[in-house]
């Protein structure tokens, strides 16, 4: 039997109507009750500057403190101009300072995109996987997951309920589990 793992969900999309929380709401319910899984929002963080680092703001230090009690992070992102949204980017700012202190070195990660477009999002996907292999965190290379047309995978209540996607996610998600395993042995 498998440890129970928890993962730091983040989404990259403040939109009311994201797709990627969407699909984030998805990933959590066919979660297998090894991985619990939940949404770290980023909404309320102040840009990220050097200057209070060493007395950095309450939300700041919330926010840490709750990616800092999860065992690895899943990063939901959806593509801006080829790239990775900026309040995706100041929240792994904010998770990997002081230098050499961050709370996100070392600990697994896993990336899904989705997108209205054709791509699914896969230029802020390898973006995202540059970026966090600069902080340190291993992060998942299969299966990828890149939702192209994600608007016409969703039921008439604006849930994912496509079968074969959700199937594809399902194992997606064993993966992950697999990857933290073999990076955080019990």
């Amino acid at each position: 039997m498998s440890q129970t793992r928890n993962v730091a969900v983040i989404v990259g999309s403040l939109r009311k109507d994201s797709y990627n929380r969407k699909v984030a709401e998805a990933l959590i319910a066919i979660a297998p009750p090894t991985l619990k899984l939940r949404i770290i929002e980023i909404a309320d963080l102040p840009h990220f500057s050097q200057d209070w680092e060493a007395n950095p703001p309450q939300t700041v230090v919330d926010f840490r403190n709750k990616i800092g009690e999860n065992d690895a992070v899943l990063f939901l992102t959806p593509e801006y101009n080829r790239s990775i949204p900026g309040v995706l980017k100041n929240a792994v700012d904010i998770a990997s300072r002081p230098y050499g202190q961050g709370i996100l070195m070392g600990k697994p990660a896993a990336i899904a995109s989705a997108s209205i477009g054709a791509t699914g999002g896969f230029g802020a996907s390898h973006h995202l996987r540059q970026v966090l292999v600069n902080v340190n965190m291993p992060t998942l290379a299969q299966p990828e997951v890149y939702l192209g047309t994600i608007d016409k995978l969703l039921d008439d209540k604006g849930q994912l309920s496509d079968e074969r996607t959700l199937k594809f996610l399902g194992k997606f998600l064993a993966a992950f589990e697999k990857w933290i395993n073999i990076h955080l042995p019990a």
